[in-house]
């Protein structure tokens, strides 16, 4: 059976995270994406890397590979008047067009969305920017610490007695990337129930607020602080013998299962019986747990939680992901051959769909894809793309 989104044409200006990401969404969903990429520089992520033994290859970027697995790739120079018409041409069949330039980028270059509605009405156009296409912050410029200090993360992140922290990676950009593709998806089903297209205007830094505890701000007028690894007793990371170990056990079942693991003594104290008790004697009742958890091993204290019910989870490494057994059953990564690359391993949807899988394909070569769209679909021959490419136009 095809997959789910066989057949949808996307037209992909992005470039860097949060752009691409939702355009790989749909890419490894069947959809056929064409990325536009800046002649004989492509995409920045590809010099970003990590690159394979840390040599530096426009084509051997693992961050690239990752975020465009199964697209199509095509050079051209959106600030010549070609280029701005090649685009319009191909937005002419597309369904969705995926940009995450600065807000003032796609109206500067005459491709605005009042513009290419006119050329396709059913168009879903998605621009992803920091702070949204209007309000004050449209045109600031941010990255990922900035987003995750405006979006409100650092605010509940680390300890309470250090600095404010943000989250590894690139958390926002992701998280953007996956708002994107989401909204992109509702947008794409309103086209293609009601007949029309329209815009959508997705902030990085409104993603965090969206998902972050503010309704417990809003409801209540105080929000949860800084909690460092320990928020709780019975609800945080604890050292072992070979990492960390994390133990939710707040309900009152949970902990007597936890007490009944750990079999000290010391927490039949009657001031740990309930949790206000826990709570009020947390440093204690830390230092009982910690005492325990440090003679075991992050596996040792994982299988015998887990097997008496306590909810755990073990601080593993990305190199210990990919020897996951539960990550190996379900197949979760896969490998793909690249000519330039060579094999390697990538992560999967985390979504299994039984009927319409996805499938995940190689992301491509610069330029790559030229001849298939400009001679194939946009009717240009070989000599036109050869003169085009002495111009530095494609």
């Amino acid at each position: 059976m095809e997959q789910v989104l066989a057949g949808v044409k996307v037209v992909d200006l992005t470039w860097y995270i949060a752009g691409p990401y939702c355009t790989k969404l749909l890419a490894d969903c069947g959809a056929e994406v064409v990325k536009i990429e800046k002649p004989g520089e492509g995409d920045p992520a590809r010099r970003m890397g990590p690159f394979p033994g840390n040599k530096p290859h426009q084509e051997k970027s693992g961050l690239y590979l990752y975020l465009n697995t199964g697209k199509k790739s095509v050079t051209l120079d959106l600030k010549s008047e070609f280029g701005k018409g090649v685009v319009k041409e191909l937005v002419k069949s597309a369904d969705i067009l995926v940009e995450n330039f600065s807000p003032r980028v796609m109206p500067s270059l005459g491709l605005g969305y009042e513009t290419l509605e006119k050329v396709n009405p059913r168009l879903v156009m998605v621009s992803i920017s920091n702070f949204g296409q209007t309000g004050p912050y449209r045109d600031f410029k941010a990255d990922e610490n900035i987003l995750h200090a405006m979006g409100g993360l650092t605010a509940t992140s680390g300890d309470e007695a250090l600095p404010p922290v943000r989250q590894g990676g690139y958390q926002a950009q992701y998280v953007g990337g996956l708002h994107a593709a989401t909204a992109t998806m509702i947008a794409f089903h309103c086209q293609q129930v009601a007949g029309i297209g329209q815009h959508v205007d997705l902030s990085i830094m409104e993603t965090w607020n969206y998902h972050l505890e503010f309704p417990g701000y809003y409801f209540t007028g105080r929000i949860r602080g800084q909690m460092g690894a320990l928020e709780s007793a019975v609800f945080g990371i604890y050292p072992t013998k070979d990492g960390y170990c994390g133990i939710a056990a707040t309900r009152q079942p949970d902990w007597e299962r936890l007490k009944q693991v750990i079999g000290s003594r010391e927490l039949d104290d009657p001031k740990f019986a309930d949790a206000g008790g826990r709570w009020e004697h947390s440093d204690e009742l830390i230092a009982h747990i910690m005492a325990w958890t440090s003679d075991h091993t992050m596996r040792e204290m994982y299988d015998m939680l887990q097997k008496h019910g306590v909810a755990a989870g073990m601080a593993i490494t990305p190199g210990e992901l990919l020897e996951d057994p539960q990550l190996k059953y379900r197949e979760f990564f896969t490998e793909l051959d690249h000519p330039v690359a060579g094999r390697l391993v990538y992560p999967t949807m985390a979504a299994k769909l039984s009927e319409t899988p996805c499938q995940l394909r190689r992301a491509p070569l610069l330029g790559e894809h030229n001849e298939e769209i400009y001679c194939e679909r946009l009717g240009y021959d070989r000599q036109d793309l050869v003169r085009l490419k002495e111009l530095g136009v494609i």
